[in-house]
């Protein structure tokens, strides 16, 4: 099951939380910040250890202060017009996460919309990645919640609409 929230991911009683990160995994700004904020300093030092992550790929952690008790970090690409296999790798982000969530246990996993704030991916289309992605990697499987966030309403409506689809 796919569905869309709008609100503050850093809230969720998920068991994963995905983390739209860099490939330092050590924050940033966006969704990245707020979800170091929230977790408090464990979850730096964690990541510290880690040694970054190639972008298309995630790594996982401990939720540390958040309500999930996980943290995916998936790096996504940063848009050059979609000749530079930009949908490839956004949906390795997608890939590489649910692999993680299912090797861990989670069943319950949030996803914000990757790569489409300063990275620049129009949202429209990293929407339909999302969505095209998921279900593919759900198929076949029973039992998993996954949901995907929206901070604002603009965002939940490119969501829900990519899942009309």
């Amino acid at each position: 099951m796919i569905r869309v929230w709008q609100g503050d991911i850093t809230t969720l009683d998920v068991c994963a939380i995905v983390n739209a990160a860099n490939r330092s995994l050590l924050g940033g700004g966006g969704v990245d910040g707020a979800i170091h904020r929230a977790a408090g300093p464990g979850l730096l030092e964690e990541c510290r250890g880690l040694g970054g992550c190639e972008t298309g790929r995630a790594k996982i952690t401990g939720g540390h202060g958040l309500p999930a008790h996980h943290v995916i970090h998936a790096v996504g690409p940063v848009w050059h017009g979609g000749g530079q296999g930009e949908a490839e790798l956004l949906a390795g982000c997608y890939r590489s996460a649910m692999d993680l969530a299912e090797a861990a246990g989670c069943r319950t996993v949030a996803f914000p919309a990757i790569s489409t704030g300063v990275y620049g991916y129009p949202a429209t289309a990293a929407a339909a990645v999302a969505v095209a992605t998921l279900r593919d990697w759900l198929a076949g499987r029973e039992g998993y919640e996954v949901t995907l966030v929206a901070f604002d309403g603009a965002t939940a409506a490119i969501l829900e609409k990519a899942l009309e689809a």
